[in-house]
C-alpha cells in the first residue's frame, strides 16, 4: 500500500492505490483548505466544491514522488498551467505563475499510485519572478 507523508503536520499514513489525495488527508486529519497564504482558511473549509476540481483551493505541493500519482488532468491545467481565466467562473481564476506549476497539484484531481511527500496549502508568491512574465 502506498504512503503518504504529510510534511507540514508531520503525518504519515497508508493508503489503498487509487485513493485520491483529498480522501487520504482528511483520513489523516489535515486540512486542506487553508485559503491563500492562510487568508479564508475558514471561508474555504465550508465553500469548497468538496472535490469537483472547480475551486483550487486544495492546492497541495507534491515534494516527492510526483511519478508516483495520475497524470495532471484538464481542469489542473487550466488552473496552473494557462494564463488565462479559467472557463468555468469560480472564486479562484487561474494560478499560472505563481510558481512550483510543475509538482502543484489540486487533492481532490490527484490519484496516489505510489509513496508521495506533500506540502499543504504551499504559499502563493503573487510578486515572485514568475508571475510578471
Amino acid at each position: 500500500m502506498p504512503t503518504v507523508k504529510f510534511t507540514k503536520e508531520k503525518k504519515e499514513i497508508e493508503v489503498p492505490a487509487g485513493t485520491d489525495l483529498r480522501s487520504a488527508a482528511q483520513k489523516a486529519g489535515v486540512n486542506l483548505y487553508d485559503g491563500f497564504n492562510g487568508f479564508g482558511a475558514k471561508l474555504n473549509a465550508i465553500f469548497n466544491c468538496h472535490g469537483l476540481g472547480l475551486c483550487g483551493t486544495c492546492r497541495v505541493n507534491i515534494t516527492q514522488g510526483i511519478e508516483n500519482t495520475n497524470s495532471m488532468t484538464f481542469r489542473e491545467k487550466v488552473k496552473f498551467r494557462t494564463p488565462l481565466p479559467t472557463p468555468i467562473p469560480d472564486p479562484l481564476p487561474c494560478l499560472a505563475y505563481i510558481g512550483n506549476e510543475d509538482s502543484m497539484r489540486l487533492a481532490c484531481m490527484t490519484r496516489i499510485e505510489g509513496d508521495i511527500e506533500v506540502e499543504t496549502g504551499p504559499p502563493i508568491d503573487l510578486f515572485g519572478t514568475n508571475f510578471f512574465s
